[in-house]
């Protein structure tokens, strides 16, 4: 499984890995034209026309690497000139391609690949009534905030009902909150409710169906 269920967070995904895909093929080109202007066949390197979308400090740094490109021919040996230098421009286009394509793809792999394990684990447990327990528990370890939204939602049950008795220092127009510890205590006990609740609330936060 690679996109989520939730439309928002699969848009999200798409456009990133769509950033991660142009970022890609821009560098590819950018390496492609070094090649061109690098190698021993081009035009002589006063010659050579600029690199588009490329600044004037960034396409000077590539004359200057032309400029050394042309220093090798002529300094090596007639033989072994024109090899080293078409060298110098394969490794040179390689590394424009790898190192900014790398640093990303150490950012953005990681977070893509450990999505598509949890959001696969999450579906294989969502299917066996141990494997919602365990959801639900998972879901338990989330920030307080996202757990009492998820109490929130509980229904109130019989024996929680409010005493007709009113207390003095309660407000009478406010309802009872069951609170975030009432799901631990429905996860311990094995409420159905709370766990289908809290398993529900795991599987939204990876962008699943429930």
């Amino acid at each position: 499984m690679w996109y989520a269920h939730n439309p928002g967070r699969r848009a999200r995904q798409l456009l990133g890995d769509g950033t991660a895909l142009l970022w890609a093929a821009l560098w590819a080109a950018m390496a492609l034209a070094v090649h061109r202007l690098v190698q021993p066949a081009s035009q002589p390197a006063p010659h050579r026309p600029r690199i588009p979308l490329l600044g004037s400090s960034v396409d000077g740094a590539l004359r200057g690497v032309a400029h050394a490109g042309d220093r090798i021919v002529s300094a090596a040996p007639a033989t072994q000139g024109p090899a080293a230098a078409q060298a110098l421009a394969v490794l040179g286009a390689v590394a424009l391609f790898v190192i900014p394509v790398g640093l990303m793809l150490t950012v953005w792999l990681p977070r893509r690949l450990r999505w598509t394990r949890q959001a696969a684990a999450a579906q294989e447990l969502a299917g066996t009534e141990d494997g919602r327990e365990l959801l639900a528990l998972r879901a338990l370890l989330r920030p307080l905030d996202e757990l009492a939204a998820t109490a929130a939602l509980l229904p109130v049950a019989p024996d929680e009902t409010p005493d007709p008795a009113p207390d003095p220092d309660l407000d009478p127009d406010v309802p009872p909150d069951p609170g975030p510890g009432s799901l631990a205590k429905g996860w311990r006990e094995a409420d159905p409710v709370v766990l289908d609740a809290l398993a529900d609330a795991e599987l939204q936060r990876l962008g699943l169906r429930t």
